[in-house]
């Protein structure tokens, strides 16, 4: 019997300005390093499209069932690898790839205006910043009302808030690709331990 636990983590296509996106090549070296052998890692690119992440996430969290969903996305304003403490429900007006965007401007009708993640990025940013690599981390709680939020908004919803939200800088700006698989896979696996140890505590996280 499999008693892995799996932990699901996303990047996006291009868009815009952005024609080789580092949140995929950042996931792809991710996928080069792994997260130790008790854990299968799944890794998946996401399209830049509102239709498609309201499609694939709800499908990805019922087959898999995974312990934790991690979306990485690009922001060309990044200086540092930035932890996304919570999504918003509303404000999304901005075209994807597709030249669409919501009727409503919104991810899940009738949702809270934010979702928190059970997870606290403060902890994780202090404890993944004495790892010596290289790269500084920071916390921000405003994913920017683009399909990074929208994404992150949305798996909180599904997920139980059993998801977090990654920026990374554009390649090249400071880190290379490998440097920022590097930093994910000490993210993630900070965020599993904090996962493991919440379990028998009974901690949430909170709606704001």
């Amino acid at each position: 019997m499999d008693t892995k636990k799996t932990v699901i983590v996303t990047g996006f296509e291009p868009f815009g300005e952005h024609k080789v996106n580092a949140s995929w090549s950042a996931v792809q070296e991710l996928e080069k390093l792994g997260l130790g052998e008790d854990i299968h890692l799944l890794v998946k690119e996401i399209p830049v499209e509102y239709k498609a992440v309201s499609e694939l996430l709800p499908s990805l969290w019922k087959q898999y069932k995974p312990e934790l969903v991690v979306h990485v996305g690009v922001s060309g304003m990044a200086t540092s690898v930035t932890l996304e403490q919570c999504g918003h429900n509303h404000g999304y007006n901005r075209l994807d790839n597709c030249n669409f965007c919501p009727y409503s401007q919104c991810c899940i009708d009738q949702g809270p205006d934010c979702i928190m993640s059970v997870i606290d990025m403060d902890s994780v940013c202090k404890n993944v910043n004495t790892s010596r690599l290289g790269v500084a981390f920071s916390v921000s709680k405003d994913a920017g009302r683009y399909l990074c939020d929208y994404t992150y908004y949305t798996s909180l919803y599904l997920g139980n808030r059993r998801c977090a939200f990654v920026h990374v800088p554009p390649l090249g700006k400071r880190h290379t690709a490998e440097d920022l698989g590097r930093a994910l896979q000490a993210v993630v696996l900070e965020m599993l331990r904090m996962l493991k140890d919440q379990r028998n505590h009974g901690q949430d996280g909170n709606h704001c």
